[in-house]
């Protein structure tokens, strides 16, 4: 479908709408002629900034958080799509305030699904993670619990809303993540300190993500989760291929896989693998027991025949890029050309 033929004149709300994936949907979306985007978020340093970086009157800030159906309901009014990217995406502060995690990642994401079925929003699409396919930590477990509420709401079908979902790996240089904290240790002149080498781990850009929730939000089926197909490359040639290009000559430290981590991660498990359609760029992840009745749920199953590998879409079995390639990846990003001119040893 055409982007800008299907998003003009339309009232979009972008929960979580001042991280970077917000900022970039917003950016992207200002292209295509809407009649409103609503960047809704509690943190108004950030949409104080972000309102000075835009400056463009179709978008209007509001402060709220998706733990308050109420504040939730009273914007709601309106509005044709949603982004939902609100959440908790640190790992540590997830396992340390697991209750924290639950409120937002979870029952947040209730509120927005079910606040949007009560105002007959046309479509949401909500954002998750790789960290939500066999989780081993609480923001894992709270994005894998988002992704059921959102098939459940849509298995029941209450109004014309289509709810669908994203699942992406790592998002290169998005707040928080390795590559920019491995730039913050280059320029304090410390060692560049790995868990384990070989842990691997999907490589996707900002733009990217936004691409994949575009497709989601266009194309996308009731109840479907989408995967963007991405290379992978281990910590240890990520670490190695930054420091080749900023000339960095402090060794990489290796500390030992923490608590929550995975070797691996999984963007489609082996047990979905057998109802994932492949879609050229992306992967349909068709529901569990669609339109089916509790009753049925007990005595009937699904046959299919997988698209994906016996052990599903991993960062092990994808395209691996050696020191070269991850160097070539990350140079395409405007943020390490725009690190690369100020950087000093």
């Amino acid at each position: 479908m055409n982007n800008k033929e299907y998003f003009e004149n339309k009232t979009i709300l972008v929960t979580g709408g001042t991280g970077s994936f917000g900022e970039t949907v917003v950016k992207r979306l200002l292209g295509f002629s809407p009649k409103k985007i609503i960047v809704f978020s509690r943190d108004e340093k950030k949409q104080f900034d972000m309102a000075n970086k835009f400056r463009d009157e179709k978008i209007k800030f509001v402060i709220g958080d998706v733990r308050d159906a109420s504040r939730l309901n009273y914007i709601m009014k309106g509005i044709d799509l949603i982004f939902h990217a609100a959440a908790l995406k640190q790992v540590p502060n997830c396992e340390f305030f697991p209750m924290e995690a639950i409120l937002t990642n979870s029952i947040g994401a209730y509120n927005v699904v079910s606040t949007a079925v009560h105002h007959d929003v046309e479509r949401v699409v909500i954002l998750s993670t790789d960290k939500a396919v066999y989780p081993i930590n609480v923001m894992g477990m709270t994005k894998a619990l988002m992704e059921r509420i959102m098939i459940a709401e849509a298995r029941e079908k209450r109004g014309k809303t289509i709810l669908c979902g994203t699942r992406y790996g790592n998002v290169m240089y998005t707040r928080g993540s390795v590559i920019p904290y491995f730039i913050d240790l280059m320029k304090a002149n410390k060692p560049l300190t790995v868990t384990n080498k070989d842990m691997t781990r999907f490589m996707m850009s900002v733009e990217e993500s936004v691409d994949l929730v575009l497709y989601a939000l266009t194309d996308g089926q009731n109840g479907a989760v989408y995967v963007k197909k991405a290379p992978a490359a281990t910590i240890g040639n990520l670490a190695q291929a930054l420091k080749e290009i900023f000339s960095y000559k402090v060794d990489i430290k290796e500390i030992g896989i923490r608590p929550g981590e995975k070797q691996h991660e999984v963007l489609v498990s082996k047990e979905e693998s057998f109802r994932t359609e492949d879609k050229g760029d992306y992967y349909k992840i068709n529901p569990e027991v669609p339109n089916m009745d509790m009753k049925q749920y007990y005595f009937k199953g699904d046959d299919h025949n997988s698209a994906l590998p016996a052990d599903g879409y991993t960062s092990a079995n994808t395209q691996q890029l050696n020191i070269e390639e991850t160097k070539n990846l990350l140079l395409s990003l405007p943020e390490i050309q725009a690190e690369l001119k100020n950087f000093k040893n």
